[in-house]
């Protein structure tokens, strides 16, 4: 476009109009000639604006899914992870429950026998045929070799080396375990020693008394009859109950087996006693004794008359 005396004519001329448009646009009131023109201009552009919304709002919607569905995974990501973290709450909240029961058994014998003691957590088995545990305490709690453990039931071993924070044990159970013993009420003694892993069935301990002489039958109580200084076995630890008495062919004195106390399969928490008693316990710490079973009575001889009237176990034996 050339600058000309004719083109300044017409931009001026439409700087007029524009200007006049503007004035009587900013006075007109509804209804007016200006209205109308800007109704068909709001139609026409608002028709385009709903065309253009038309067409982006799938596309927002679109992203606003994809951004939804990555929180709900989120979501669900978070709800997983506070499943994990109740079922676990849960199962410690189960195993508290059965530390604690086996802790206050622990406490109530150490209470009578006035041990004093460590407790600890047996944490890892002994490999093969070596009957020992490794427990949670060691030297920084106080403990040394050659100390006593036992637990809620009775005896479980004595400690043979420690670490700073870890301790190993030896079970009563073990084949190169040997404890001295007393026979409760007869104050008979002997010793123990384990029958170790080779044997099928729980583990059992073999009694040896020192008296020939000595009457041995099963429901017979043992405790530990005490070490010098209280170490290794301090003395009065419930240590197991005979099962069976036999006659030894090498030796003049029969033996037994005993059944002890402390489960060596169940072991969870016990106690490592660093102190021993002042006075010796004997039989205080002990659980009371096995009930026999009484024998039936004796057949009645033929053509004689029985004093007493049989039994109704006695009458449904013959019976049977």
């Amino acid at each position: 476009m050339h600058d000309s005396r004719r083109t300044r004519l017409i931009l001026g001329v439409l700087l007029i109009a524009a200007l006049a448009l503007i004035t009587v646009d900013s006075r007109d009131v509804a209804g007016g000639p200006i209205s109308g023109l800007r109704g068909i201009g709001g139609t026409i552009f608002g028709s385009a604006e709903s065309l253009v919304g038309s067409v982006a709002r799938p596309v927002a919607g679109f992203f606003g899914n994809v951004t939804s569905g990555s929180a709900s995974q989120g979501k669900i990501e978070g709800l997983q992870r506070e499943l994990i973290r109740l079922r676990t709450e849960l199962s410690q909240a189960r195993l508290s429950k059965a530390q604690e029961a086996q802790l206050q058994r622990l406490l109530v014998l150490a209470g009578r026998g006035r041990y004093r003691i460590v407790a600890a957590n047996v944490i890892a088995a002994g490999p093969g045929y070596n009957s020992s545990v490794t427990i949670d305490a060691g030297r920084d709690d106080g403990i040394k070799p050659d100390e006593t453990v036992l637990n809620g039931a009775g005896l479980v071993g004595t400690v043979t080396s420690v670490a700073a924070r870890t301790s190993t044990v030896l079970l009563t159970t073990d084949a190169s375990s040997t404890v001295g013993v007393r026979l409760a009420g007869s104050g008979q003694i002997g010793a123990v020693t384990g029958t170790g892993r080779t044997r099928p069935g729980p583990a059992m301990l073999r009694l040896q008394v020192f008296d020939a002489g000595a009457v041995l039958q099963p429901g017979q109580q043992l405790v530990t009859f005490g070490s010098v200084h209280g170490r290794p076995y301090v003395p009065g630890v419930p240590v197991g109950v005979i099962t069976q008495v036999r006659a030894s062919a090498a030796s003049l004195t029969k033996f037994a087996l005993v059944r002890p106390y402390a489960n060596e399969q169940s072991l969870g928490v016990v106690g490592v006693v660093i102190v021993p008693p002042r006075t010796n316990p004997r039989d205080s710490v002990l659980p009371p004794r096995p009930v026999t079973p009484t024998p039936s009575p004796s057949p009645v001889p033929s053509g004689g008359r029985s004093s007493q009237a049989p039994s109704p176990a006695a009458t449904a034996s013959v019976g049977g």
